[in-house]
């Protein structure tokens, strides 16, 4: 029996002690959920943050529609070298943007500690850049495969012999590094920009494509000819394809601006960072404007409302943020969650953008950038390199 009372009294005096272990994790859990600013950093500056709204959307309408512009104009001067420049130079920049400037900002957000319950407990962001991925991939694969909106990719190449191979054979496009026709020529000409292309194939057949009016002044951006009837099909696709990589930019953009509005003691750098941070990457924007081929009733003002619609979006958010200055608190669940997913979504975009449309298909499957030039091919390796490279130099800021 005196076994029994020593066993109750001792039960007696752990009970308390665990019981306050419980309650003293329920307490620390409680401490780390509460860890979330539910405030922002704002130290007034009104001033300099109004000013923020105008310079960045000067550079990013300038990044965004100057090459197309450029493009148009001859008599502007710009040489034809500047758009091989900025075409690849701005492809970098986009290629950057998705892994420095979307990958680690949603990691970042979505680590948070003050976060608990189902996010925490996987690796979200690479899930959703992945999920993202896949599902771009499934969506271009179905478009090609059932030729959804007659981009031309379903049409037939074979031939007979090898002599009905050699009536498409062009001049050799290895000097076409000089004369970069982004302008509208009245006259037939096949040199472009080394991996212009979307899918290099289908430039092997346009000089012979009896579906193209050769006499037809009226060309497209890059100086190819322009078909007699441009099906509705084919505006759709380029729009799908622009609105997609606009997509995965303008998010980014958005965040981007709400966090200057309310940033505190490092807003001067963030605000300097930001000003080419949004201008690069209207570059890489824009250059994709100026060398897509618009049909001649939507080439007028399609690619400038795009590149308009990119330059507003950063301001837009900046003043927005100011708006809302005194409830905004960029560190919240709330926001931290909703950033990281966008991010994460944005970053599978611009990846898929990059490594598929960007380089492999511009590089590897253009049949002129083939045929080209080592030099012309390293060149514009060169300025996609750099391209990547200045803009994750600013990812160390912002």
């Amino acid at each position: 029996m005196a076994s029994l009372h020593e066993v109750a009294r001792v039960a007696r005096q752990i009970a308390p002690t665990a019981v306050g272990a419980a309650g003293s994790t329920t307490s620390a859990a409680a401490q780390v959920a509460a860890t979330c600013d539910l405030s922002n950093e704002f130290d007034g500056r009104l001033g300099l943050r109004i000013s923020a709204i105008f310079v960045i959307l000067v550079g990013s309408l300038f990044g965004a529609t100057f090459p197309v512009y450029a493009a148009r104009h001859k008599g502007v001067g710009v040489p034809e070298w500047a758009f091989f420049i900025a075409k690849y130079f701005g492809s970098g920049v986009i290629i950057a943007t998705a892994f420095i400037h979307l990958l680690a900002p949603a990691n970042e957000a979505l680590s948070n500690e003050c976060l608990t319950g189902a996010i925490t407990e996987y690796p979200w962001v690479e899930g959703i850049a992945l999920m993202t991925v896949f599902t771009m991939f499934f969506v271009e694969l179905m478009a090609m495969r059932f030729d959804v909106f007659g981009s031309g990719h379903g049409h037939s190449h074979s031939h007979t012999n090898d002599d009905d191979h050699e009536h498409h054979k062009h001049t050799d496009p290895s000097n076409s590094s000089s004369q970069i026709p982004y302008h509208d020529s009245p006259t037939l000409t096949t040199s472009h920009t080394p991996g212009d292309d979307h899918l290099g194939h289908s430039r092997d057949h346009i000089e012979h494509d009896p579906a193209l009016d050769i006499n037809d002044p009226e060309k497209n951006v890059d100086g190819t000819p322009r078909r007699r009837s441009q099906p509705i099909e084919d505006y759709a696709a380029q729009i799908t394809a622009i609105c997609i990589l606009e997509f995965g930019v303008i998010f980014h953009s958005v965040f981007v601006g709400l966090t200057l509005a309310v940033a505190g003691d490092e807003f001067k750098t963030l605000y300097v960072v930001l000003v080419f941070h949004q201008t690069f990457e209207g570059l890489g924007l824009g250059s994709r404007l100026a060398t897509t081929p618009w049909p001649p009733s939507k080439r007028r003002w399609t690619p400038y409302l795009f590149g308009l619609g990119y330059a507003l979006s950063t301001p837009l958010a900046i003043a927005i943020g100011l708006g809302v200055r005194q409830s905004w608190a960029p560190g919240s669940a709330t926001a931290l969650i909703v950033n990281g997913v966008f991010d994460s979504i944005s970053a599978g975009i611009l990846v898929y953008t990059g490594l598929v449309e960007l380089m492999a298909h511009e590089f590897m499957f253009s049949p002129t950038m083939r045929r080209s030039k080592v030099r012309v091919m390293l060149a514009a390796f060169g300025m996609m390199a750099l391209g990547a490279g200045l803009m994750a130099l600013l990812g160390k800021w912002a």
